[in-house]
Order: structure tokens, then sequence, then C-alpha cells
């Protein structure tokens, strides 16, 4: 059986031996992928439009669009749902690293600030080495806990430029 948790409120229980149940009640549907990339979805006699927008493995995260309405669908495997009964939920989740200098450099722009709340991807820095401009990215979300650098001041290799949490 498989969690699904909409929009962070609602859950629902999926199981898919031969049949779809969620939450032990049968559901009738069918889906189609069109050649746009899109899902065309009957379900209990209702048409449904779906794009998937994002697909976030590491947090096991789904955002769907469907009839122009966003949801976030977190899954929880079982394998998930039993570290969570045994207390350690949090065991096979990514831990969020520190921003460190991979090389010597110059520090041109800080681009957040402490208690700044930033998603994975989120540009954070630009340094500059061997005469190139590195813009560093959020490895995945976190809040910026301390900023260690200044902008115009020299890094060394291994030097911590902001702390995450």
């Amino acid at each position: 059986m498989i969690k699904a948790i909409v929009n962070g409120k609602s859950t629902f229980a999926v199981n898919n031996d031969s049949k779809l149940a969620v939450d032990n009640q049968e559901v009738a549907w069918s889906a189609v992928k069109l050649p746009s990339g899109d899902y065309s979805i009957i379900m209990d006699g209702k048409s449904y439009l779906a794009q998937v927008l994002r697909i976030e493995k590491d947090t096991k995260t789904v955002v769907l669009q469907v009839n122009q309405q966003q949801f976030e669908v977190a899954v929880e495997e079982p394998i998930d749902q039993l570290l969570a009964a045994m207390g350690i939920k949090d065991a096979m989740t990514k831990k969020v690293n520190d921003i460190k200098a991979p090389m010597p450099g110059l520090v041109l722009k800080v681009l957040v600030t402490p208690g700044q709340a930033i998603r994975k991807g989120d540009p954070v820095l630009i340094l500059e080495a061997m005469k190139m401009e590195n813009v560093f990215k959020a490895s995945a979300d976190a809040t910026v806990k301390e900023i260690k650098v200044t902008e115009r001041t020299a890094v060394e290799k291994g030097e911590v430029l902001i702390v995450l949490e």
C-alpha cells in the first residue's frame, strides 16, 4: 500500500494490486498519455487533463496540474511507512549540506540572507574562480542559517560559505 499526501493535507491509501483502490474504495479509471506529454484520465465517468509539472525523487514528491489546478503529492512507500513507525522517518532523506568552496576564489555576490527559505536549485552565491563566474545553487530545500563570507572577499578550497539547516 502506498500513502499519498495531497497538498500536505489530504491523505490517501492507494492499493494497486490488480485494481486501483483509494482508501479501500475501488476506483474505475483509465489513463492515456497524449502526444503533448499530458495525460487524459477518465475516472468514475469524469474526464480530466493532467500534466506532470515536476518530479522530485529526493523528496518523493510529484507536482501535478489537473484541469488547471495544481497539486503537490508526497508519496510514502511501504519502507517509508515502516521507518516512520519505527521512529526513524528521516533515515532515508538526504541531509542538507552547507555550501563550501570547491576551489579558491573571490566571492562576487551573496544572493541570500540569513533566515531565508530556499528551494532546491535556487541560486545562493556567485564565486569567481579561474576568471570564471560560478553560480552556486541549493542542493535541497533548506533555510539559510548563517552566511560566513562577505562580498569581494577571497576564500580557500573547502571553506564553508553558507550554513544551511
